[in-house]
């Protein structure tokens, strides 16, 4: 081993190398001079270099599987399943109405035909086993895939041969250029390339066309239609039963949702559905399902109304008319608390109007013309029946009273208005109405409105109420094994479900007729004075706004809603009664 060298300053034999500067120093610091430090720095290792192989695990990386839940169902099979879980609702409903009603067995019969129909008129209709009908067309197209790999086979084939006869045939025809013929096809392809360029630009217009179509129809796609919802199964029950000519209305299909009587607010919630069913549904499924309230009647009306006309254009079913004689009673007697005077008033008036007694406008005959100008339609024809019974009964309560803050006293005891009560007991009548209609309400004291209801001032029939309504309400058809009524039976009272319907509840005594006055009062259909439907002033008089709110209650629309359907009542009948007067006085002349 060659000695070290001794630092010529301090004769020290310890060197070291500087790691940042790369230069050799003694263990005093000082530096080794003339050193020269040369870097062999390799691009590329030699043959004989040392190499390190790193081996490979034998570990399989996890693959990236979706999280998703694979008993949820989505797409064709989701929709599929969505329609099976309102159709099981529309059972439901259509056996708890038969029993409230006592309809028929065939009720249920035209219901099912109805849903059919209803289904296959969806603007995007729900596919028939949508599952096995995937695997079938999937095994169909494999097959014709296997198939047309072989006749590409066969006509590529074919291609070839006819490439080589092709190019014999062609250095024959060389030789035997006609040049007249040669100066027929130039002026020929002129032609078809002038047309060609003119086609192109057509078809690039009507694929702008196109593509803007798909466009709204992806905008109008987005989310679900209407039609879908499960207000669609009421429009059913609806047309069902205007085709068995039952006279019920919107609002009491409303009237039994909100009681919980008929299967339709959240139906998940209450275990309506069985959980085979709600275990592959989807959220938005789920959030489509299960409404939080009851449809209006404006809705439930354009439902069922668009349902019956596309029946008709589609299938040629002609929705029969509305039994307009019980429907009109009803809202006589029980919404205004009138009497058969008021039945006929109202009958004869909703003559003059035409007011259409289809389930869509348009399935009734137009109006006569009998100018050019004349219209075929009104507005407000698609109004649900008792809704325009109700307008054409408060347009003959406003001839006889007025309802302006004047008093209209006949003067003929032949007047029609003495077959009409007293204005001022008619008024109370009506607000006893109101109170009886409160009162007879199963839920009317449990309305979440009400905070001066204790539970410990509940006696034993206004229990019996809540525990039923709390059932209805909390749990539906979810005791299915009957294990609450088998091991804690609940006895009811007596005076259960023993609720006065509003029509029957009338005043104790019989109302007096309108007395027959002397005096220069106004007459009944004098001085007629015509409210906005939006009273932004405040002018309407109480009396009005009273038979107002009562009748847009019981019919469940808004104030607004049935005040625009009087108003344009009124002025129909004041140009009907124009009209009248013209054609008398020019008869006379």
């Amino acid at each position: 081993m060659a000695p070290r060298r001794r630092c010529p300053t301090c004769g020290s034999r310890q060197w070291h190398k500087e790691p940042s500067s790369g230069l050799i120093a003694c263990s005093e610091g000082h530096v080794l001079q003339n050193y020269r430090n040369e870097a062999m720095d390799a691009d590329e290792l030699g043959p004989h270099a040392l190499r390190k192989r790193a081996l490979k695990s034998g570990r399989k990386k996890k693959e990236g599987g979706s999280r998703a839940n694979p008993k949820l169902y989505h797409g064709a099979r989701g929709r599929y399943h969505y329609f099976e879980c309102q159709q099981l609702l529309l059972r439901k409903q259509i056996a708890a109405l038969t029993g409230l009603w006592g309809l028929p067995s065939e009720f249920e019969i035209m219901c099912r035909d109805i849903w059919a129909l209803h289904l296959s008129l969806l603007p995007d209709p729900p596919p028939a086993a949508p599952y096995q009908y995937e695997q079938e067309a999937r095994n169909e197209t494999e097959e014709g895939v296997g198939k047309d790999e072989a006749g590409d086979e066969k006509r590529k084939e074919g291609k070839e041969r006819s490439s080589d006869d092709e190019e014999k045939d062609e250095e024959g025809a060389e030789e035997q250029e006609d040049p007249e013929l040669v100066e027929l096809l130039r002026e020929n392809s002129e032609t078809s390339s002038s047309s060609s360029s003119s086609e192109d630009e057509e078809d690039d217009t009507d694929g702008k066309a196109r593509s803007k179509g798909k466009q709204k129809q992806k905008a109008k796609a987005k989310g679900r239609h209407v039609f879908e919802s499960p207000a669609s199964t009421i429009a059913v029950l609806i047309v069902a039963c205007w085709t068995m000519r039952i006279p019920a209305s919107c609002r009491d299909f409303t009237r039994l949702i909100e009681l919980y009587e008929l299967p339709y607010l959240d139906p998940i919630a209450r275990q309506l559905l069985p959980g085979s069913m709600v275990l592959h549904l989807t959220k938005h499924n789920i959030q489509a399902l299960s409404p939080h309230h009851s449809p209006t009647t404006q809705a439930l009306h354009g439902l069922a109304s668009q349902l019956s006309k596309m029946l008709h254009t589609s299938y040629g079913i002609f929705t029969p008319e509305a039994n307009a004689g019980p429907i009109l009673w009803r809202v006589v007697s029980q919404a205004l608390g009138g009497t058969p005077v008021l039945y006929g008033m109202t009958k004869r008036i909703a003559q003059v109007l035409s007011l259409p007694l289809t389930l869509h406008h348009t399935l009734a005959p137009g109006l006569e013309q009998r100018k050019g100008y004349d219209p075929t339609r009104h507005i407000y024809d698609n109004v649900a029946p008792e809704v325009g019974f109700a307008g054409a009964a408060i347009v003959v309560l406003k001839m006889v009273y007025g309802l302006d803050g004047r008093s209209r006293v006949p003067r003929d005891g032949e007047d029609a208005a003495c077959g009409l009560p007293r204005l001022s007991e008619y008024l109370e009548n009506l607000r006893k109405l109101d109170a009886a209609e409160e009162k007879a309400r199963n839920d009317g004291i449990f309305d979440a409105r009400r905070s001066d209801v204790c539970m410990g001032d509940l006696d034993e029939e206004m229990m019996d109420d809540y525990l039923a309504f709390a059932e209805r309400a909390l749990i539906g058809g979810g005791d299915g094994d009957g294990l609450l009524e088998r091991y804690f039976p609940l006895r009811r009272g007596n005076g259960h479900g023993t609720g006065v319907q509003a029509g029957d509840a009338q005043s104790s005594r019989q109302l007096r007729g309108t007395v027959v006055g002397e005096t220069p009062q106004l007459r009944p259909g004098e001085g007629y004075r015509i409210y906005r439907a939006r009273d932004i002033g405040g002018t309407m008089a109480a009396g009005y706004g009273e038979i107002l709110g009562r009748a847009a209650r019981w019919t469940g629309v808004g104030v607004e809603y049935l005040g625009g359907v009087v108003e344009t009542y009124e002025r129909r009948v004041v140009r009907w009664w124009e009209g009248v007067r013209r054609r008398s006085r020019d008869g006379s002349t």
